[in-house]
């Protein structure tokens, strides 16, 4: 008898779909160390470098979203997907999942659709609390919708919805380093206060356009015991590098497009300035450190938004329960 536990992991496209699917996977094989789990994600997106460095394997298929932007760039689109539906299908055979889970995002799609039709049980795992394009799709077929608020009967049956929360980040909840030693690893004075800017894993436009604005005004502060880690994403570091280039950076200011470890960083932070993705939020629960969302206008449904209002509109009946 097979008693191989095999787990296919569909998703990404940002952050805040790859860490959770990451966390699952992680949280499987704690239970579960010879469980066999592969990833299906979309190529040239952030899933494929991020995944097999968290150790596992991960499988492209070359679909794609609608560009809205670029409309001709949307002929192979059609093209893209049947290619995708029928590498994805492949695989499945291949691999032979027990269960497949999906995390929301371009892979998402064709993974659960193809799982569903090949009679394998199907988990989605809803981050936000205005559930993604991709999940509402999909959840009409899921065995199991595990979500992090409250009303999402709204976007899915029922008597399918489990009450998880989001998956955070192990290293987050374990690190043991202390605040000033976190401090000193960005290369920064631990007797200074200190802000943490987050513009999530691509980086925020409008989080970072302002702290450009105001490179005098970090400098000043740079007197009045004030330092900033600034994290810009992938898709702006090459132009913000030109950019204080030119205009000198401050020497309170520390610049990177990516951090790995946001244990470290949470711990340095006696601020966070950051997105309001579903992800970061649920952990900016847990880390207990003054947070300031700026939610991004730009994502599907203006969910972001919503996840921000819906934390505190949490927090006001919380004041209003003493609790």
């Amino acid at each position: 008898m097979d008693t191989e536990l095999r787990i296919i992991i569909s998703g990404g496209g940002t952050g805040g779909h790859i860490f959770p699917a990451v966390t699952i996977a992680n949280a499987i094989r704690a239970k579960r160390p010879d469980a066999n789990i592969l990833f299906v994600g979309a190529e040239g997106r952030m899933e494929m470098q991020r995944v097999p460095a968290a150790g596992y394997e991960i499988k492209g298929l070359p679909i794609c979203g609608f560009n809205r932007s670029n409309l001709l760039q949307n002929f192979a689109l059609p093209y893209k997907m049947l290619k995708s539906d029928f590498m994805v299908r492949r695989i499945l055979k291949q691999f032979r999942p027990m269960a497949a889970v999906g995390v929301g995002g371009y892979a998402s799609y064709p993974t659960l659709k193809a799982a569903a039709r090949m009679g394998i049980p199907c988990l989605i795992q809803e981050q936000n609390s205005f559930a993604g394009k991709t999940n509402k799709i999909r959840g009409k077929v899921a065995r199991k919708i595990c979500v992090a608020y409250e009303g999402m009967e709204r976007f899915f049956p029922a008597d399918r919805i489990m009450m998880t929360g989001n998956p955070v980040r192990q290293a987050l909840l374990e690190t043991t380093v202390s605040r000033e030693d976190a401090i000193r690893s960005f290369g920064l004075d631990p007797s200074k206060k200190t802000i943490l800017f987050v513009g999530g894993s691509l980086g925020a436009r409008t989080v970072n356009e302002s702290i450009l604005r105001h490179l005098d005004e970090l400098k000043k502060a740079d007197c009045n015991d004030l330092q900033v880690i600034w994290q810009t994403g992938r898709y702006y570091s090459a132009q913000i590098a030109e950019e204080l280039k030119q205009a000198g950076q401050p020497e309170n200011l520390v610049v990177t497009d990516f951090i790995s470890d946001m244990g470290a960083a949470y711990r340095a932070a006696d601020l966070v300035v950051s997105r309001a993705g579903a992800s970061s939020i649920s952990e900016f629960c847990l880390i207990g450190k003054p947070v300031i969302l700026v939610p991004s206008p730009n994502v599907a449904e203006d969910h972001q938004t919503k996840n921000a209002m819906a934390l505190v509109a949490d927090e006001v009946i919380r004041m209003a329960e003493g609790k």
